[in-house]
């Protein structure tokens, strides 16, 4: 990924090295749009799925997005107070995002809740990986913490869509 270019002249004065808060940002970054392209095809399979169990998982997937959008913003936010800016277009996000995109699935409620399990689960590894490197390699503490939250929220919502296809 292109390194994220920091917002002011002046150095954050957090702790952190400079170069640190960059890999940080990066890492974000890419969590960011990550989470962008899980919270488009939430909304995707909100609108469209169809069958016996529309209901429910209409009803589910709208919790699962209200979530994230909550989620985004705190990424982006924890990006800004690193000192750097966030990837905000959506060509950029779908370059940087490590997720695909799906269209509707023609109302396939089961596909959809295998697609967004594998999307947590992918998530969740992602998360495991980016707190392991952040506690052994940069200890910013804040970001691991942050991130831990965020892990603890994907791993409720893949036990959500798993006891859906169970």
């Amino acid at each position: 990924m292109e390194k994220v270019m920091q917002s002011t002249p002046v150095d954050v004065q957090i702790g952190i090295e400079s170069s640190e808060r960059q890999e940080v940002a990066n890492m974000l970054n890419l969590l960011l749009a990550d989470e962008h392209v899980l919270y488009i095809k939430l909304r995707n399979y909100h609108w469209n799925v169809t069958g016996m169990f529309f209901k429910p998982l209409h009803e589910l997937f709208e919790e699962q997005y209200t979530l994230l959008a909550n989620e985004i913003d705190d990424i982006a936010e924890r990006i800004r107070s690193l000192g750097y800016f966030t990837a905000g277009s959506m060509d950029e996000l779908k370059k940087l995002s490590r997720l695909q995109e799906t269209d509707h699935l023609k109302g396939n409620a089961e596909q959809m809740v295998k697609n967004l399990l594998a999307d947590n689960e992918a998530i969740i590894q992602i998360l495991r990986h980016d707190i392991d490197k952040l506690e052994k390699d940069i200890n910013d503490v804040g970001t691991t913490d942050f991130l831990t939250a965020l892990l603890e929220e994907h791993e409720k919502m893949a036990w959500m869509l798993r006891a859906h296809i169970a």
